[in-house]
């Protein structure tokens, strides 16, 4: 009888780590983009999403964006090699949290505006901070819990009423529908969102998370200038969906 293959051990010595592989590709790339760009830009991001940054990506065409490790970056920027200038390093002090480097052509008058203007509502994620208060009304529960008049909602199906339960509320069954005996908070404005609350927040199509990026500072070629942006710096971590530790644009997509 022929051997299965199915079972096939693997041994864990043999296994090739790819981390090292993808610093060295990080920290190349960004030394190669350095002379090609007039325009460096470190910015932060908040509620991290990768098809927003995507969604970047495809706009920015002329770009190269990278999101990876902070000091790899930042050693990139601040290497001696001939083709770095000395006056990137500056950038350095920027470069911590959830953030990233955006090499274009673009002035910064016209990537500010974009990212100001670029702010895509998602659903919130644990340790998210809610933007508003939300609470369900007794009575029959429905779809939009609330948010909508009666007449253009529609009750949530039975079949979803163990799931509220589970989470939290204290629903029971009546006639086929799906009711609350008195209205159930499920968050206040600024509270510090846990699993159960997102859930809840996800089924009833509440979005709290603004996925935003904010530019901290930026780097002129022509003269060698480093600017600090005002205003609030992107780079909250809670909801983070990306494996920080790649060169964004650098890699393809599987």
């Amino acid at each position: 009888m022929p051997k299965s293959k199915r079972a096939k051990v693997v041994h864990l010595t043999k296994t090739q780590k790819k981390g090292k592989e993808l610093t060295i590709r990080l920290f190349s790339n960004i030394q190669q983009c350095i002379p090609q760009y007039p325009y460096i830009y470190v910015f932060g991001v908040d509620n991290m999403r990768n098809t927003y940054l995507k969604d970047i990506r495809s706009e920015m065409s002329d770009s190269r964006l990278f999101f990876g490790k902070t000091k790899v970056m930042s050693r990139a920027l601040s290497s001696t090699a001939a083709d770095t200038p000395p006056s990137t390093s500056r950038l350095s002090p920027h470069i911590s949290g959830a953030c990233g480097l955006l090499f274009s052509p673009r002035p910064p008058a016209e990537i500010l505006n974009y990212f100001s203007t670029f702010t895509p509502l998602d659903f919130a994620r644990a340790g998210t901070t809610a933007s508003c208060s939300f609470s369900l009304p007794a009575g029959i529960v429905y779809s939009r819990g609330g948010e909508m008049s009666p007449e253009d909602d529609v009750p949530v199906q039975q079949s979803l009423e163990p799931s509220l339960r589970n989470l939290g509320l204290p629903t029971r069954m009546e006639k086929g529908k799906v009711m609350l005996d008195e209205a159930f908070e499920v968050c206040k404005e600024g509270e510090v969102l846990g699993s159960r609350q997102t859930s809840l927040l996800k089924t009833f199509g509440v979005a709290m998370a603004e996925f935003r990026v904010v530019v901290r500072a930026y780097w002129t070629q022509e003269s060698e200038e480093v600017t600090a942006v005002g205003g609030k710096e992107g780079g909250k971590e809670g909801g983070m969906d990306m494996d920080v530790d790649e060169e964004f644009n650098g890699i393809e997509d599987d």
